[in-house]
């Protein structure tokens, strides 16, 4: 199985789906480029190169610029998925959500029950989220909760290019409205990918490590942090369960409820600012449903609750890394002792 990064695994599962549907189209600003311009008949691929390639392949009725206004392109693509086709609307940086939110969260996501469950919306919303970048408080914030927040969306947030590949793939053949998070500190990450297609199903959570003494439930990039962290503990005695929710709308709450359950013990870590972010959530869903099988409080590892610093020194400080992650296992089974 070759190794591919985290772009090229969303620029193949973009490419592949492309192939198999002609209803696919994608949209964004700088993602075709060289109309009328000297050089290459081909843009960088967005921001960050992903999507460079795709124009040449399918043309520019398949792969569309936009204009610098995000509430005209998300809102055409939510029209474009109402009568036919199915849109893959880039969305450059997630902070820019406010331009935009109303043809998602009041539009978008609302057919389906608007129209009796007769609508369909098969529409995508790729969007860069998270710290670590060096791109100051505007572009770097983890907003997947406000998101998850919206009956009719459905939120995903792969934690490496595997996962990208599969969930994107399932992301546009669903019928439904997705907000598809792409860390962008991971694009050049690799790990193994298969080069033919696949999916992976919503709300099925990912088992990265199995133990006996304590649950980590962490999302997107995170994930990473809290192998790395349950693999440094291993070396002293602490077996740590590792859970990848993959999506957080629809939410895999049998295997997060199993696991707390079979450990006793709980640390959520969420990049989001930590006021009714994911790991609130998810510890409360485990607080009421096995309150009475937990050997300790549960212990949350979140960003704080303040804007994400452009200062190199005090963004790595901002990030819950491994070794924030290691100290709250660490303090959980002290105090289940």
């Amino acid at each position: 199985m070759p190794m591919k990064s985290f772009r090229q695994a969303i620029n193949e599962a973009l490419r592949q789906e492309m192939e198999r549907d002609q209803r696919v189209v994608i949209m964004g600003e700088d993602i075709a480029g060289g109309l009328g311009a000297p050089g290459e008949d081909d843009a960088w691929g967005g921001p960050l190169g992903v999507t460079k390639g795709l124009m040449p392949q399918f043309g520019r009725n398949r792969v569309l610029d936009t204009p610098i206004t995000e509430s005209a392109f998300i809102g055409c693509a939510a029209g474009a998925a109402a009568t036919g086709l199915r849109p893959v609307a880039e969305l450059m940086f997630v902070d820019f959500m406010g331009v935009c939110f109303d043809q998602i969260f009041n539009q978008a996501a609302k057919f389906r029950y608007m129209f009796g469950g007769r609508a369909v919306t098969p529409m995508v919303v790729r969007t860069m989220y998270g710290a670590g970048f060096r791109a100051a408080s505007q572009h770097s914030q983890c907003l997947y909760p406000v998101f998850t927040h919206i009956p009719g969306l459905k939120v995903a947030i792969p934690s490496n290019a595997y996962e990208a590949k599969g969930l994107l793939a399932q992301s546009i053949r669903d019928d439904d409205p997705v907000i598809f998070f792409e860390h962008k500190v991971m694009y050049d990450d690799e790990v193994d990918v298969p080069d033919e297609p696949y999916t992976i199903p919503f709300g099925e959570a990912n088992v990265t490590r199995e133990g006996d003494d304590v649950t980590i439930i962490a999302f997107g990039r995170m994930v990473n942090f809290a192998n790395q962290a349950a693999d440094s503990l291993a070396a002293s005695g602490i077996s740590c369960t590792v859970v990848d929710p993959r999506t957080t709308s629809p939410l895999d709450k049998e295997t997060i409820l199993e696991t707390a359950s079979e450990t006793g013990r709980v640390v959520v870590i969420d990049e989001a600012h930590p006021r009714c972010n994911m790991a609130t959530d998810v510890s409360a869903l485990i607080c009421e449903n096995c309150f009475g099988d937990l050997k300790a409080p549960i212990k949350q590892v979140t960003g704080p609750h303040a804007p994400v610093p452009f200062s190199p020194a005090l963004e790595d400080l901002y990030v819950p890394g491994v070794p924030k992650i290691e100290a709250a296992v660490r303090e959980i089974m002290g105090k289940g002792h």
